[in-house]
C-alpha cells in the first residue's frame, strides 16, 4: 500500500485488557478471563498494535525470558480486515524485532492455527514433527490426574 494512503497504522505496545479480548474473540480465538490478561501484558517482551483509522483491530505479541526461549502469541487481525497483508505485518514487526534483540541461540516456537501455518512458514517457521518433536499443551483447568509425586509409577 502506499504509505501516504494507508489507512493502517502498525504501534509498538500492547492493547488494553479489554482490547485485548475484543481482538481475540472478534478474530474467532479462544477468550481469556480478563484477571489472566492483566497479569500477562506487562510481561510481554515486544508486542504490536495495529490500527485502522485509530481503532484497534489487530495485534501480535512475543513472551518469553529474554535469552534463550520466546513464543510468538496473540496474533489477531479482525475478520473485515483479513486477507490484506496484515497478518505478515504484524509478523514482520515480531520477527524482526527479534532479529534486532534475541540472541543467535535463541529457540523461538509458535502454535500455527490452521492455515496461518503457511503464513508462518514464510518467516522461517518450520513444523516441528520433521525435527523430531512435537508441541504439546496443557490447559490449567485440565487436570491430567497428576499428584505431584515423582516417586509415582
Amino acid at each position: 500500500m502506499d504509505s501516504l494512503n494507508d489507512p493502517y497504522e502498525l504501534s509498538v505496545g500492547v492493547p488494553s485488557v479489554e482490547v485485548f479480548r475484543r481482538l481475540r474473540t472478534d478474530a474467532g480465538l479462544s477468550d481469556k478471563d480478563p484477571e489472566a490478561v492483566a497479569l500477562a501484558l506487562p510481561n510481554t517482551w515486544h508486542g504490536v498494535v495495529l490500527h485502522h483509522e485509530g481503532a484497534p483491530i489487530g495485534m501480535g505479541r512475543i513472551i518469553g525470558d529474554g535469552g534463550t526461549a520466546f513464543q510468538i502469541v496473540d496474533i489477531c487481525v479482525h475478520p473485515a480486515h483479513q486477507g490484506l497483508g496484515l497478518g505478515k505485518r504484524i509478523m514482520a514487526a515480531l520477527t524482526a524485532e527479534l532479529e534486532r534483540r534475541a540472541p543467535v541461540t535463541a529457540y523461538v516456537s509458535l502454535i500455527a492455527d490452521g492455515p496461518a501455518r503457511v503464513l508462518y512458514e514464510k518467516f522461517g517457521f518450520a513444523d516441528t514433527a520433521t525435527h523430531d518433536s512435537i508441541g504439546m499443551y496443557r490447559v490449567m483447568a485440565e487436570s491430567p490426574g497428576f499428584s505431584g509425586s515423582p516417586a509415582e509409577p
